[in-house]
């Protein structure tokens, strides 16, 4: 593996343990693609830091869980702004 992926990994996942983002969020932070940074984290990372990559994992699945709970309240406050204006 090249060196700046492997610098690109390392950083995406410091960043998502340090911040608790989501792929997307970090994708956007990054200006990479979503799949990039889902491929970094749940591949590559593995093969670097298997310790790290289970912490992020652990930060990955508890934004999935509540990922319809931000869905939600999101759609919340769409229609709410719109009633109010």
């Amino acid at each position: 593996m090249k060196d700046y992926i492997e610098e690109r990994v390392l950083e995406l996942a410091r960043y998502i343990l340090d911040t608790n983002s989501t792929v997307r969020a970090t994708a956007k932070k990054f200006r990479v693609s979503k799949s990039t940074v889902h491929k970094d984290i749940t591949e590559r990372l593995q093969e670097i830091n298997p310790g790290l990559a289970a912490e992020v994992k652990a930060v990955l699945d508890t934004n999935k869980a509540e990922r319809h709970i931000r869905g939600g309240l999101a759609t919340k406050e769409k229609y709410h702004s719109k009633s109010s204006k």
